[in-house]
Order: structure tokens, then C-alpha cells, then sequence
């Protein structure tokens, strides 16, 4: 695991009372390097944490739940294809758990399958994402992605959603 603050010299206004931080559940070292940088490119000022698949993900969400003033999460940036546990396991398990149930979870992956497109909505995907093939327009698609969950969309603050 990994956390991330980066330093932002530009603001912009948020639709969310506080800063958005993302949990990003990813396998591919080279798909982890994209992303790091792209969220560079994007002057995201908030905090980013990045766990390997299904299993780590949720195994922090519930060590950060146990810890008295940790704060959790805002938005889940999941891939689907993982080992141990993958996207589609670890999703079900989110929204069937009513402590993580209203955190809103954004399918990032190379997958452009209909049939995949369709389960991660079926099980509570808030959007799917296909990851873009060049760093032009994976730059391109973080930016949109860090301006609409920071500064259109309202996200749930932590402690609300684990009521």
C-alpha cells in the first residue's frame, strides 16, 4: 500500500465538503506508473492510496474503519482483472456491506466487454471506465476523471457512509 498526498498548486472549487480521497485498487505496475503520473498531470491536490487487488483493498478499508480517527476513503478506483480477488469480488462485497455500501466505486479497466460493462453496473459501479491505450489520452481521461469527482460530483464524506 501506498499513500500519496500530492501538492497542488492550482485549486479548484469542490463540490464535496472536504477533500476526495481515493483508494486506487490496481495490479499492473505499468497501469500503476500511468495512473501516478496522469494524477500528476491532473494537479490532483488530494490524497491517493493505492493497494494490488480485491483482497488489499478491502482488508484496508476494514483496518481503517477499526482505527480510531482514520479517515476513510471517499471514492474507490478499482480495476477489474486482479489477482486474489478481482474487481467484480471485491465490488459485490462493497456494496453488500452497508459500513462501505454508499462509497462510490469507479470500474477502471481494459475491458471493454458489454458483458463487463453491464456486471459492474448490475453490482453497484458508480461508472466504467475503459483504461485509454496511449498516455495522451489516459492523461486526458484522468483529468476529466479528477475534475468530475472533485469538482462536479458530491461524494459521501467517510464518516457519513459508515453510518
Amino acid at each position: 500500500m501506498v499513500i500519496l498526498g500530492m501538492p497542488n498548486p492550482v485549486s479548484c472549487g469542490s463540490a464535496s465538503a472536504s477533500p476526495v480521497s481515493i483508494l486506487v485498487v490496481e495490479d499492473s505496475d505499468d497501469d500503476l506508473f500511468l495512473l501516478k503520473r496522469a494524477f500528476l498531470h491532473a494537479n490532483y491536490n488530494d490524497d491517493l492510496i493505492f493497494v494490488r487487488d480485491g483482497e488489499e483493498a478491502l482488508q484496508f478499508l476494514r483496518d481503517t474503519l477499526a482505527e480510531k480517527g482514520a479517515k476513510m476513503p471517499n471514492l474507490i478506483l478499482m480495476d477489474i482483472n486482479m489477482p486474489r480477488k478481482n474487481g467484480f469480488q471485491a465490488l459485490n462485497e462493497l456494496k453488500s456491506d452497508k459500513k462501505f455500501a454508499s462509497i462510490p466505486v469507479v470500474m477502471l479497466t481494459s475491458s471493454s466487454r458489454e458483458e463487463d460493462v453491464h456486471a459492474a453496473y448490475k453490482s453497484g459501479a458508480s461508472s466504467f471506465i475503459t483504461k485509454p491505450l496511449d498516455f495522451a489520452t489516459f492523461k486526458k481521461m484522468v483529468i476529466n476523471f479528477t475534475e468530475y469527482w472533485t469538482a462536479v460530483a458530491r461524494v459521501p464524506t467517510p464518516s457519513a457512509s459508515m453510518a
